[in-house]
């Protein structure tokens, strides 16, 4: 586990630089990212080559988080799990359910502190000492500072730290403004969207391999991994839906979706078809229903308008009753318009009668409980919203969600023929029945077109 001591310390491209370092070493890395983020992820496959899997404590239980890392790791791979926020920045005061350090005890990996050595000396080994006396469970066993300004400074902070806690400091990145990574509202900038991120990629790599004692960290990262007995909720569902086939947008515009949901859809027989909203005229033949995460549709809004042959075959197949699940941006795009903070104005699918307008403030942000209304009964489950927009609609539609956040209670999204559409991102393995639901929608719909 790759963690930092809070937010911007670098974590993010501290990681992308050991990820590389050790695939250019030979190594299989399979990648993790704690809790919700979608933009990490990306980042992690561009670097490994792997898909990078989402473990997210709050929305999925112990058991579930330990059999999707390990499923994934074989005997000689090396996983790396880059963390959130802070080490232990959770779901409440109350506990650390979410954060780095939960993660990291669920699945026995040692911890790798990251810190920001900048303006410090003595201070670093309190700032260390305090991370590993707030929660001795939590194992941490190596520190890594970043944006060092020369090795003089490292080794005065090297000895400090190492005095005064039973670590080991396993080396620096310094400070390089040629690796820094551009920020938007939702995060970090998509992979796809960064010209130069090859390079930026290569240089952390060649960085960590000259600063960051890379035998020890393997070394340390050494454990038994336990026998997997996991058994996939959706791996018993294969002969009932065989042949369903369900659209998936995915390009610059919509890249907003947990690898472990596709993994879910394959699990129970279904055969993944993606798109691009953005260049395909229409949509794939006979496909039964759409799944349209979320991503920066504001962002692209003037394309997506343009090629309004894929809005127009999207707003007819939605018409005449395909299924479609659709999240956060996904839902912005059913509107008829999606304005952004300049005033700009663009076209969308319009089939719902509603406008998605960004906002310069965040609307909502973290974990709620939802009560979804989905093929006319309720089903709870646990999601993630952040978004900085807000949906107007022109006349009263039925509601997706009732949702409930710290005593905090309103409704969220739409339901309108088969669509179910709302801000919050679902993990298909927090509630597989949510899942089943929503197939079995889509058996119907397919069903009663035979």
């Amino acid at each position: 586990m790759l963690a930092g001591a809070s937010s911007n310390v670098g974590k993010t491209t501290v990681t992308m630089g050991i990820m590389a370092a050790f695939k250019k070493r030979g190594l299989r890395v399979k990648p993790f990212k704690t809790g919700p983020d979608y933009i990490d992820p990306m980042f992690h496959r561009f670097v490994t080559g792997e898909p990078s899997i989402n473990l997210d404590t709050w929305m999925l239980n112990e058991e579930t988080i330990q059999g999707l890392f390990f499923r994934r790791l074989d005997e000689n791979d090396l996983g790396i799990a880059e963390g959130v926020m802070g080490l232990y920045d959770g779901h409440s005061l109350e506990s650390d359910v979410g954060s780095s350090a939960y993660l990291a005890k669920t699945i026995g990996a040692p911890v790798i502190l990251i810190i920001d050595g900048r303006g410090m000396a003595k201070s670093a080994a309190a700032l260390v000492k305090g991370y590993i006396d707030f929660d001795p469970q939590t194992n941490i066993v190596g520190v890594i500072i970043n944006r060092i300004s020369s090795a003089s400074h490292y080794q005065l902070l090297k000895e400090m730290i190492e005095a005064y806690n039973d670590v080991t400091c396993l080396g620096y990145f310094p400070n390089n403004p040629d690796i820094v990574m551009d920020s938007r509202h939702l995060g970090l900038v998509p992979v796809e969207e960064i010209a130069d991120f090859r390079e930026k990629v290569d240089k952390a790599g060649e960085l960590a391999e000259t600063y960051i004692d890379l035998d020890r960290l393997f070394e340390i990262s050494k454990h038994q991994q336990p026998k997997n007995i996991f058994v996939d909720p959706f791996s018993g569902y294969g002969d009932k839906y065989q042949g369903l086939r369900i659209g998936v947008p995915k390009d610059r515009a919509f890249n907003f979706y947990y690898e472990d949901n596709f993994k879910a859809l394959e699990n129970a027989g279904v055969e993944i078809v993606t798109f691009s909203p953005l260049t395909d005229e229409k949509l794939p033949e006979n496909i039964d229903g759409l799944y349209i995460g979320g991503g920066f549709p504001e962002v692209f809004g003037a394309e997506l308008a343009a090629n309004t042959s894929m809005l127009t075959a999207i707003k007819n197949k939605l018409e005449a009753g395909l299924p479609c699940y659709a999240e956060c941006g996904g839902l912005m795009y059913l509107t008829k318009s999606m304005t952004l903070n300049s005033g700009e104005t663009n076209a969308a699918v319009g089939f719902l009668d509603a406008d998605s307008e960004m906002t310069k403030r965040l609307q909502r942000f973290g974990y709620v409980n939802i009560t979804a209304y989905l093929a006319e009964k309720t089903i709870e489950v646990r999601g993630h919203e952040f978004h900085h927009s807000l949906v107007k609609t022109a006349a009263k539609l039925p509601t997706a969600y009732v949702i409930t956040k710290k005593g905090k209670t309103w409704t969220c999204g739409y339901r309108q023929k088969n669509v179910l559409a709302g801000y919050p991102h679902i993990h298909f393995y927090s509630n597989p029945l949510f899942l089943m639901r929503l197939l079995n929608v889509a058996l119907e719909h397919k069903v009663g077109q035979v």
